[in-house]
């Protein structure tokens, strides 16, 4: 089992901007200094609450601070740009990390973004996903001239006049033949889940709020997937994402994620507004709980954050590890640097106490089922 981070990131609007980056950034560095296997870092043009504009800018001011973390977007809301823009932007960071780049892909859920782009309505996000990754992966495989025309982008470059100097072609990326792919799942039973299986791409649970009763869904989704293209689903690649709160005592891990003016109380009410909003709340509920659209985020942040003392995290991963089945990065969600102190403590304690146990009991798992 590693451990791996995803930062969306949410903040309070109200925080200096500057100061926000600045722990996200410090966020990343401890990261790599206790053996975090990756980070995966959002894209959000119009929302102070989600600030990160351009992930591979604010990635690369973290390459050389950096030793072993992989570095992934999470991720590229590909109808919102142009396929060639991605392409040459992701070899280009590709050279620059010397092979730690991971590139997650998705269609973009934030609404003002959507609404900026003119993506929503009865646009297929979906479909733009599929056609802008086939032109990236074209303009990587390829050589000039280029003449693919799609119902949402084309790329052409005829003009072969100064081909000899480069002019016309396109950076390739540093791995070969291109970077791992992830993408993003969400919806139960999602068919990003399936196409990520078809196509061999790395499936990222991200949304961390979600219930894990539709998060296991996920997995059979993928695995129909890798069946119908005839590879081996193996779960090792399944990245589940939580939100994870380790203090040395249960009592005060709870009243961390309880505090009405922390970082916990506003990502479950931001959160909460969308959900409502588009009739999701159900997604996010507890077991039985009797009526989505009345929930607190009292409610769901004690249900759904994995926090307490190390011993009860590991026994409160164990049991999302069942639920789920099988995975092989448990992707702690970043939160908002509060009070500095206690979040590295958390951060700390996750990786040095919780994982080692988790670990343990996720191998002797997997020992056990390879013995029947």
């Amino acid at each position: 089992m590693r451990l791996g981070m995803f930062m969306q990131p949410v903040h309070d609007p109200k925080r200096n901007f500057t100061q926000v980056l600045e722990d996200d950034r410090q966020t990343i560095l401890l990261a790599d200094k206790l053996g975090f296997d990756e980070v995966w870092v959002g894209e959000h043009t119009s929302a102070t609450s989600e600030p990160i504009t351009a992930p591979l800018v604010f990635l690369a001011t973290l390459i050389e601070q950096t030793k072993r973390i992989k570095l992934g977007t999470g991720v590229f809301c590909l109808p919102q740009h142009h396929p060639a823009q991605v392409a040459g932007q992701a070899a280009m960071f590709d050279h620059l990390c010397k092979g730690r780049f991971q590139m997650g892909i998705g269609t973009g859920s934030l609404s003002s973004d959507v609404e900026l782009f003119e993506v929503g309505g009865d646009t297929d996000r979906g479909a733009m996903v599929q056609e802008s990754i086939e032109h990236i992966l074209a303009i990587w495989e390829g050589k000039p001239p280029y003449n693919r025309q799609g119902k949402y982008w084309s790329v052409k470059i005829q003009d072969m006049g100064r081909v000899d100097y480069g002019v016309g072609e396109f950076p390739k990326p540093f791995q070969q033949p291109h970077p791992p792919i992830a993408i993003s799942i969400m919806s139960p039973s999602s068919g990003s889940a399936k196409i990520a299986g078809e196509r061999g791409w790395i499936p990222i649970s991200g949304a961390a709020f979600l219930h894990p009763r539709y998060t296991a869904s996920h997995w059979a989704t993928y695995a129909e997937g890798c069946e119908k293209a005839g590879r081996r689903a193996d779960p090792d690649i399944w990245r589940i994402s939580r939100s994870i709160v380790v203090a040395p005592t249960d009592q005060e891990a709870h009243n961390y994620i309880m505090n009405p003016d922390g970082p916990i109380s506003f990502w479950y009410r931001y959160l909460l507004t969308s959900l409502k909003s588009r009739g999701l709340a159900k997604f996010v509920a507890p077991e039985g709980h009797p009526n989505p659209d009345s929930l607190t985020w009292q409610a769901v942040a004690e249900y759904q954050v994995a926090w307490g003392s190390p011993s009860t995290v590991v026994d409160k991963l164990v049991a999302l590890h069942d639920l789920t089945g099988p995975f092989g990065v448990l992707t702690a969600m970043a939160h908002e640097w509060d009070d500095p102190a206690f979040c590295r403590r958390s951060l700390t304690l996750l990786a040095e106490e919780v994982m080692p146990m988790f670990s343990q009991h996720t191998n002797a798992g997997r020992t056990a089922t390879a013995a029947e």
